[in-house]
């Protein structure tokens, strides 16, 4: 009887080409539209998950997002460093500032301010030169977005001049950094530096970055923190997650793409639904012999399930292609789509709604199939 259901199912090419095009062009949207929500939502916490040798970070009790620090007092470093299970702890400072090139580009970045000393804090991928190099006068390292825009065309190269509030600037560095969500250009430089760069008020903290003593349990560390200091301290993954749980309740993001995503499970289950039931209904008069020779309503509604179930694996593999082939194009180091994927829990929660859409769009078809009457065969 299935190969009878799938012989039903391919001998009408256009119709199934229908049913396919419905179904891969829904599983495209939601998966596309998934995937640009983690990439986005992810940015706001790329500036923590660069930081691979931090364990614990130290805030202002009054900071919300990891992009958007409060500024506390020098003093905080030393209290920190106090606290048992600290191995050691080094400022942050995060500022934003306008980049101005001598042929009048400009591009605005967040500035990452990384202890003079320790470098702590600074991302380890460099395409060009090494972290070593930032302890120069003058010196930054910027990302290859941010040299991309401010020299279009050029090949990356150390040597180029910036101007930053009246300030020379002095590019030594080409990191792979991932764009922050506010700011996507990111530029390291010595706290010193950046202290002069982006100048402000009195208290000019963002963070103290904690590595913690071997065999001291992180999470332990910073409730310890929190309690003696009277800070905030989170390890950087629930710094992480705060960040990200902080921009999908406090930004319209979630439900826009939310709309979107379940734009695109309607299209999928009107285009489908409307194609299956004229598919079935071009093939009742084989399901009343199939009734009428004694095969039984449950096995004919198998045939049917069958019939979707291809349908939905086929459109579900070429959707998903079309998805991932987007992501890889885009995923590229001058692009602005830089660190978009296609996470595979985004693709597993396509795969059950496209099953959902197919099942609930096959629904009439299959009420139609179950209430047919065999003697249909026998009329003109």
């Amino acid at each position: 009887m299935l190969g009878i259901a799938l012989k039903m199912l391919f001998g009408d090419p256009v119709k199934l080409a229908g049913l396919l095009l419905g179904i891969a062009f829904s599983t495209l949207l939601m998966a596309q539209q998934g995937g640009f929500f983690i990439g986005l939502i992810s940015r706001s916490a790329n500036i923590v998950m660069e930081a691979q040798d931090v364990d614990v970070w130290v805030m202002d009790p009054k900071t919300e997002t990891a992009e958007a620090p409060t500024p506390m007092r020098d003093v905080e470093l030393y209290r920190v460093r106090g606290v048992e299970g600290v191995a050691s702890a080094a400022p942050f400072v995060q500022a934003t500032a306008t980049l101005r090139t001598a042929e009048r580009r400009s591009a605005t970045a967040g500035f990452l301010g990384i202890d003079d000393g320790t470098l702590l804090g600074i991302n380890p991928r460099f395409v060009v030169g090494t972290p070593e190099d930032l302890r120069r006068p003058d010196a930054i390292a910027i990302d290859q977005l941010g040299f991309a825009r401010l020299w279009p065309g050029e090949p990356l190269k150390p040597g180029k001049v910036l101007e930053v509030n009246d300030r020379r600037a002095v590019v030594v560095a080409i990191t792979e950094a991932l764009p922050g969500f506010a700011v996507p250009v990111v530029v390291y430089t010595r706290l010193s530096q950046a202290l002069a760069y982006a100048p402000g008020g009195r208290n000019r903290l963002s963070f103290v970055l904690v590595q913690t003593a071997p065999g001291a349990d992180p999470a332990e560390v910073a409730r310890r923190i929190s309690s003696q200091t009277g800070l905030q301290a989170h390890t950087s993954r629930a710094l992480q997650r705060k960040t990200i749980d902080y921009v999908i309740a406090n930004t319209g993001i979630a439900p826009s793409f939310g709309v979107v995503i379940a734009l695109g499970a309607v299209v999928g289950v009107l285009v489908t639904g409307l194609t299956f039931t004229l598919f079935v209904n071009d093939n009742l008069r084989q399901f009343a012999v199939l009734k009428a020779v004694g095969v039984s309503g449950w096995r004919i509604l198998g045939m049917v399930m069958t019939q979707a179930i291809v349908v939905a694996f086929i459109g579900y593999a070429f959707g998903l292609w079309g998805a991932s082939a987007f992501f890889d194009a885009v995923d590229r180091p001058l692009s602005d789509l830089k660190g978009f994927w296609l996470p595979w829990q985004v693709a597993a929660l396509v795969a059950g709604a496209t099953v959902a859409i197919v099942l609930l769009a096959s629904v009439t078809a299959i009420r139609r199939v179950l209430a047919l009457d065999p003697a249909v065969v026998f009329r003109s």
